[in-house]
């Protein structure tokens, strides 16, 4: 592999002492690839280490992390000035790794980093919230935020996933709907809402499909609200299925806006943001990202 150009791989300070990450980095650098590491202490870094890769002249920057990891490293990549910015590369070393999941980024460190580096990289959207923030991912409200927003950091590290189920199954007293109004293109609605999921990608929350027929390519959001008319005590089973019920609402468009007379929390890849306006807005093709072959994310 010593013909691909060099990477600069950003890590998430959480998971940089794994050894077999280690072991994956050195063998790589064995067999002459160029791997600049750095390590994220403090917000604000990736955005620093994304302007060091364009002076390094990186043809890749490989987020190391979870979902926010991946959204921070994104968000800073489309906001560089170069003509020449590095495409994004996909090691997951996160709690619940929703997104490398859903486009099969592979589980062995060794065959993501070299996906990373010599994948092809292929052009998708990031979606954009109120001009500012952004998110690769999905963006998330009601009672799955309070979950992944409140679940112990101790609690993820032993169980993964799963850990945010099991708390949400501990928080049952905490499931009340947000009253608020959506309007898309060609779209409105308003009423009570137990979870929406607004996705450019197709899962959160551990695995929870909130959005299963998104892509990352079709310059779309998906929508998927569940309302909140009946608490319904199997709503972890229901959230995950595509079957049409009357508690489902579905819709796509370039655009949502969420507007509420209270305030609202959003989770943005991990990330969350509260308010009561929320302009959430597609941003095509904004991205290059090294993505596997049967990616089942890409038209």
């Amino acid at each position: 592999m010593s013909d691909f150009p060099a990477s600069l791989l950003i890590l998430n300070g959480k998971g940089a002492n794994n050894p077999e990450l280690r072991e994956a980095v050195e063998l790589l650098r064995g067999e002459g690839v160029e791997i600049h590491v750095r390590v994220t202490w403090e917000k604000g870094d990736a955005v620093r280490y994304v302007e060091e890769a364009l002076t390094l002249n990186v043809a890749t920057v490989i987020a190391g992390g979870g979902d926010g990891t991946i959204n921070e490293i994104a968000t800073a990549l489309i906001q560089c000035e170069s003509t020449q910015v590095p495409a994004l590369g996909i090691l997951p070393l996160g709690t619940a790794n929703d997104f490398a999941t859903s486009v099969n980024i592979p589980e062995d460190f060794t065959n993501a980093l070299k996906l990373a580096i010599a994948g092809r990289d292929v052009p998708v959207d990031i979606a954009q919230v109120n001009k500012k923030t952004c998110f690769i991912n999905m963006a998330t409200g009601g009672f799955g935020t309070r979950i992944t927003t409140e679940t112990p950091e101790k609690l993820k590290a032993a169980l993964g996933g799963v850990s945010y189920l099991i708390h949400g199954l501990m928080r049952m007293d905490t499931l009340k709907p947000d009253r608020c109004e959506i309007h898309g293109e060609n779209f409105n609605w308003q009423g009570d809402a137990l979870v929406i999921g607004i996705g450019n990608g197709r899962q959160a929350g551990g695995g929870q499909q909130l959005c299963p027929e998104a892509l990352i390519d079709d310059g779309l959001l998906h929508l998927r609200i569940f309302t909140g008319e009946e608490l319904l005590p199997a709503l972890f089973n229901t959230l995950a299925s595509s079957d049409k019920t009357e508690n489902l609402v579905d819709s796509v468009s370039p655009w949502f806006e969420v507007t509420a007379e209270h305030e609202m929390t959003f989770n943005l890849d991990g990330e969350p943001l509260s308010g009561k306006t929320f302009r959430m807005e597609i941003l095509p093709a904004a991205l290059r990202c090294r993505l596997p072959p049967d990616c089942p994310l890409l038209r």
